[in-house]
């Protein structure tokens, strides 16, 4: 509904808060300029009253007969402002006796000296002969004054109102540049609640919004691509079960209805396709670990070197058979890794197996560890057929094979090098590749000392 939409409540807000300021800037103004045009008429009046009362003392020396001459006083000498009779004053001499009374002081009355203190002295060659005092508030304002005061008002109040519409529609130009980054996210996420999770919304500026979209992107980037590979690696588990589970059926089937003989090697045969389907469940296993931050790892202070040969041992016999050289080479001096060893031996020993796979006869596989910065570098590296460049930022990911027609085959799950990358990540390590055709691989690890 209309009533609901951020574009609606922001003009509404808007909107409320323009007549919110000029209803307050009516108030304001009327009640700022009535009591400035209050305080002139008081400032104005006490100065009169006090021009004329320091004149009649100035001209007389004395204070008597002042009343009179400022009520009836001759038109040659007495006050001719329309002040003439500010009855809001009174004047006390500097006896402090009230000479000219209005209000609540009368004349001969002695008045205290915290009344006075209240008053305005009258000062002649800086002594003071006097004291002004306010008797009651300023008169009503005639109809000349009253018009003043409505047509100023009036003046700051329409100023108000033009302002305010300004704004407002200012406000409302700006909205919707201000709201257009808002509208397309929620168009691109009800996109993705309906399953469409590739979307992408302009960029238009730096600030906040402008972050927010940029994570939007990314977001939205991320969950495609992590939905892409969920399917793919659905697929993947999908044919790699199917495989042994498919052989171990046939064999199954082919026994039971007496078409196959039982023999050693069937049963070797179908026990390999058991092992097979056990390492996938494992990898599986272990990757869930990872993901779910519960891998867990007994870590120790442990040298590089005895990591590097004990994994040259135990693949020795295997690089002999494929005529491949396998050595060690381990800085000196070399610091501790704080590492669970079987877990870093698992990582390691996937590396070796993927590097005599794909080394040739008369090749070499080089296992070294050095220091790098603050770290320790573990390498695998090889003499093999390299790593494509459009395949080698892929290699980590699970069920990624170079050659999507190749089905695994031995020990190869296609979740190796996923399985090493989380093992390493959470040793709070990294795991890269280098690698180009035809000039071999190394598989670096670096891990904090």
């Amino acid at each position: 509904m209309m009533w609901r939409s951020l574009a609606f409540k922001w003009t509404m807000t808007l909107v409320i808060t323009s007549l919110l300021g000029v209803i307050l800037v009516g108030i304001f103004a009327y009640r700022t300029t009535s009591s400035a045009y209050d305080q002139l008429r008081s400032d104005q009046a006490r100065a009169l009253f006090m021009e004329n009362v320091t004149t009649y003392y100035e001209t007389n020396q004395t204070w008597a007969g002042l009343e009179g001459w400022l009520r009836t006083g001759s038109a040659a000498d007495a006050p001719q402002d329309r002040f003439r009779f500010p009855d809001q004053y009174a004047l006390a001499d500097q006896n402090n006796t009230i000479v000219v009374g209005h209000g609540p002081f009368r004349v001969g009355e002695t008045i205290d000296a915290f009344i006075l203190a209240n008053g305005t002295p009258l000062l002649i060659d800086g002594v003071r002969v006097g004291t002004v005092l306010e008797a009651q508030p300023p008169p009503a304002l005639d109809p000349r004054e009253r018009q003043y005061i409505t047509a100023t008002t009036q003046a700051l109040l329409i100023g108000a109102v033009g302002a305010g519409a300004t704004a407002l529609v200012i406000g409302l130009l700006l909205s919707r540049q201000f709201l257009r980054p808002l509208s397309e996210l929620t168009r691109a996420i009800t996109a993705m609640h309906s399953g469409d999770l590739d979307q992408k919304v302009e960029i238009r500026t730096k600030d906040e919004l402008g972050i927010l979209a940029r994570t939007f992107n990314e977001m939205s980037s991320n969950l495609y691509r992590a939905n892409q590979l969920r399917k793919q690696m659905t697929a993947d588990i999908a044919h790699d079960l199917r495989t042994p589970l498919t052989v171990i059926g046939g064999y199954v089937e082919a026994l039971r209805d007496g078409t196959l003989k039982p023999t050693p090697e069937r049963f070797q045969a179908m026990s390999e396709e058991v092992n097979l389907l056990k390492r996938l469940v494992e990898d599986l296993r272990t990757l869930s670990l990872a993901d779910a931050g519960e891998l867990r790892l007994l870590c120790a202070a442990t040298p590089p070197r005895e990591l590097l040969e004990r994994i040259a041992e135990a693949f020795q016999p295997a690089a002999s058979a494929a005529a491949v050289r396998l050595q060690v080479s381990v800085s000196a001096d070399l610091p501790h890794v704080w590492v669970d060893s079987e877990r870093m031996v698992q990582v390691l020993g996937n590396l070796v197996t993927n590097a005599l796979r794909h080394t040739p006869e008369g090749g070499s596989v080089t296992l070294t560890a050095a220091p790098q910065g603050d770290k320790v570098a573990l390498k695998v590296t090889d003499t093999g057929s390299g790593i494509a460049s459009d395949d080698l930022p892929k290699i980590f990911d699970r069920f990624y094979r170079a050659d999507p027609s190749r089905t695994s085959d031995g020990d190869e799950s296609g979740l190796g090098l996923a399985i090493a990358r989380s093992i390493v990540e959470a040793h709070k390590g990294t795991i890269t590749a280098d690698s180009a055709l035809g000039h071999g691989t190394t598989m670096t690890i670096l891990l904090p000392s």
